[in-house]
């Protein structure tokens, strides 16, 4: 279960406590006339999620009432994006299409109940008739029809009889109502169009307002969940319903906030805009907001249902910042990708009296990374270095390669630069250079001192490569249409040079190229002829600091425009922390990096270190958690202490608490300041290590799983994951995931 119950979840409970439900049953009911995007992805989350935490189901639906703008390309892509993230509608989805015998005749009891009637006012008049906020419709003179006459007419409206527009079908409900939607909703209206699945049996299609609490009734659905862009739609919900008879464990709709996030839009007519208008390559283009796009740009599913599970589920709108989803990308691919190296704008420079080649071994991943791996990176005479890590005439606070300053290269030797070679026009075409043989790292005696270390490949062996740097699709925060678009949200590098390790036959692979930033093979255009890479993002949050240069007062209403601008160099004492952090203390560069340009959080972070030698541990905990709350709160304003972060890393490094749990005590300590070991005693949350407690709590998963236990003995092993997570739901996450993990392969075995 979510580590936070939210309002719906506490619906849910209540609902089954008291045995309104014997069943969670909840939908996900999408139109096909899009591909879906990240506001969809919550959506799927908060409705798969609640279903898979109460034991229930989630039905997949496509709500196919409009012909004109459906199509099966867009379901395909609505399976897809629900099967990536993870989830399992079941056996067949569903489609709305598919109960549209039933929903006329429930259409036609609601004529003979004298409750609907057949209206021939033009689109303007219905318009003018449903009055206004504070003046009172006025009802058609076509609801006067008798019972006969509207059963004939609609029964003709449903052979094709009529043009579009030449009656509609509406409920007869109140012209006055404060709720606009209920003076004599639509419930039917004519569309000669061909649909992609019923073809040309209908010439009248549901409305949505009937369709869907109806498409429900009929799935047996508990709880109807949607945006609350539909609350005061909930009136009809209840209103088609009741007056049918329909009360029995019928569905009750419930609403929570859409997803709103900034530099992007969400609309599905802006978003087929920009693909109709070739602003982008297509539904899948990786600055796209759809998850076709954020899948081939490489974001992985568990990026993006951690984002919707960080961001909640509330009642009221509100924004989220983009920022908020690249963390979480960049969180899930800090401790899975492989670290390499690669030049995107390569400057030539030769070794001059270093003679052959050798073989640098290096790790693939930092210290502080639970995993293991390594490759050789070939050395020679010539390589080819970032063309902005030489500068002739450096600025202060400069630490890479000048002509009076040697510079490591990373996992190699020390260089230092000789002379300089121009072209005819002045630009720097080489730099002539020498190494110091004592100086390779991890085998340094040279003594020389050197402040950064910078990313190189051997001439002879690197690949070429194309790279996309992609950037926010969007330069203002709150983009209105195609003339908001970023100009230079695409960059493409042809010929940018790779160390030869990163070209990979495998599918699915990210790497994180040093200093540069998380990249994915492209799934459609990588070939070994053609390797492309797609930026997935940078390595930190670069955006605010493209505005650093806008530094006179705003005018008011005026439209943040991105402005370029670079990150600032390290003082010498933010460069002496970093370098103390990555060597003496073995942080990765990114937490390092964090750390040592922020005073306050690396006071914070000292002040843990001294009460607890766990330095890893805490400068993860200090970078992500903490620095949280002090992006609105000052160090004193906290409702914990460094030494309540201390006694908290160090119930997790002891076992006694998982990460998992860790995270839900640190937000109470937020909330109430209360000792962390104080709330573990107090809710039980020590973590369960023994198989022995551990065993019979998967037995029981297993046997209410018959279905996934048969298909993972067919080869379905991605479905480990499923029976691990309904493992650590039971036991509150408290279960070990190491323990739980081995338990549960041995059982399946």
């Amino acid at each position: 279960m979510s580590k936070n119950k939210d309002f719906l979840r506490t619906i849910v409970e209540e609902d089954l406590k008291s045995g309104k439900y014997k069943e969670v049953v909840t939908r996900f009911p999408p139109e096909p006339n899009g591909f879906p995007h990240i506001g969809h992805a919550k959506s799927i989350c908060i409705n798969f999620g609640i279903a898979d935490d109460y034991q229930g189901h989630c039905n997949l639906r496509m709500d196919d009432t409009n012909p004109t703008t459906e199509d099966t390309q867009y379901v395909e892509a609505l399976k897809d994006a629900v099967e990536w993230l993870g989830f399992d509608w079941g056996e067949n989805v569903k489609f709305t299409s598919d109960y549209f015998p039933k929903l006329y005749d429930y259409a036609v009891e609601l004529i003979k109940m004298g409750e609907a009637y057949v209206d021939s006012l033009s689109e303007d008049e219905i318009r003018e008739y449903r009055g206004t906020v504070t003046q009172a419709g006025k009802r058609s003179k076509y609801a006067d029809r008798s019972v006969e006459e509207n059963l004939d007419l609609f029964q003709r409206m449903k052979k094709g009889e009529f043009k579009d527009g030449e009656h509609v079908l509406r409920a007869k409900i109140d012209m006055s109502a404060a709720n606009m939607k209920m003076r004599d909703p639509l419930l039917y209206r004519i569309r000669h169009a061909h649909h992609f699945r019923a073809g040309d049996e209908w010439a009248i299609y549901p409305m949505y307002d009937f369709a869907h609490c109806l498409s429900d009734y009929i799935e047996g659905v508990s709880h109807s969940i949607c945006t609350l862009e539909f609350e005061n739609n909930r009136d009809i919900y209840d209103w088609v319903l009741d007056t049918l008879g329909l009360k029995s464990a019928r569905p009750h709709q419930h609403e929570f906030a859409r997803l709103g996030i900034n530099y992007t839009v969400m609309s599905k007519r802006k978003l087929l805009e920009l693909v109709n208008s070739e602003k982008v390559s297509g539904w899948d283009d990786p600055r796209m907001p759809t998850i076709a796009g954020y899948r081939r740009r490489g974001y992985t599913p568990e990026s993006i249902i951690n984002f919707c599970d960080q961001i909640g589920v509330a009642k009221a709108n509100s924004m989220v910042d983009v920022a908020q989803l690249e963390f979480c990308i960049r969180d899930d691919l800090n401790t899975k990708v492989p670290r390499v190296l690669a030049v995107l704008d390569p400057l030539k420079v030769t070794i001059q009296n270093y003679e052959g080649t050798e073989e640098i071994d290096a790790p693939y991943y930092p210290h502080d990374v639970p995993k293991e791996g390594s490759r050789k990176i070939p050395f020679s005479r010539e390589i080819y270095i970032e063309r902005d890590d030489f500068i002739e005439n450096p600025p202060k606070d400069y630490f890479r390669l000048t002509p009076d300053q040697a510079v490591r290269l990373r996992h190699g030797y020390i260089i230092t630069c000789k002379e300089v070679i121009k072209d005819p026009d002045g630009n720097i075409a080489e730099i002539k250079a020498e190494y110091h043989p004592d100086s390779k790292s991890g085998h340094d005696t040279s003594g020389i001192k050197v402040k950064s270390a910078i990313q190189w490949v051997s001439a002879k062996e690197a690949k070429t490569v194309e790279v996309r740097l992609y950037d926010r699709l969007f330069k203002d925060e709150a983009p209105e249409g195609l003339e908001d678009i970023n100009p230079d949200s695409l960059r493409v590098i042809k010929n940018a040079l790779i160390e030869p390790a990163v070209i990979t036959e495998k599918p699915d692979e990210r790497f994180q190229f040093e200093r540069l930033g998380y990249f994915y093979a492209d799934p459609l255009d990588y070939t070994d002829e053609k390797p492309v890479f797609n930026k997935i993002v940078g390595l930190k949050d670069s955006w605010a600091k493209k505005t650093k240069s806008t530094q006179s007062v705003p005018k008011p209403q005026v439209k943040k425009v991105q402005v370029d601008g670079e990150e600032a160099s390290m003082d010498e004492v933010q460069q002496a922390l970093f370098d103390m952090y990555t060597s003496e203390l073995k942080l990765n560069a990114e937490v390092a990096n964090i750390l040592a340009r922020d005073e306050h959080l690396s006071s914070f972070y000292k002040e843990t270190l001294s009460l607890l030698n766990s330095p890893v541990s805490l400068a993860n905990i200090v970078v992500n958690e903490v620095a949280r709350e002090l992006k609105e709160k000052q160090v004193d304003e906290l409702n914990f202490s460094a030494a309540q972060i201390a006694e908290l890393v160090k119930m997790i490094d002891d076992g006694t608490i998982s990460s998992k749990i860790a995270k839900q005590i640190f937000e109470e300590m937020v909330q109430t300041g209360a000792n962390p070991t104080q709330i573990v005693e107090d809710k039980g949350l020590v973590q369960i290590s023994e198989p022995s407690k551990i065993s019979p709590i998967i037995d029981e998963v297993i046997a209410k799983n018959p279905d996934n236990v048969a298909k993972f003995k067919a080869g379905n092993t991605k479905l480990l994951g499923f029976f691990v997570g309904q493992v650590l739901k039971t036991t509150g996450g408290k279960a070990n995931p190491k323990v739980v993990n081995e338990l549960v392969a041995e059982k399946l075995k």
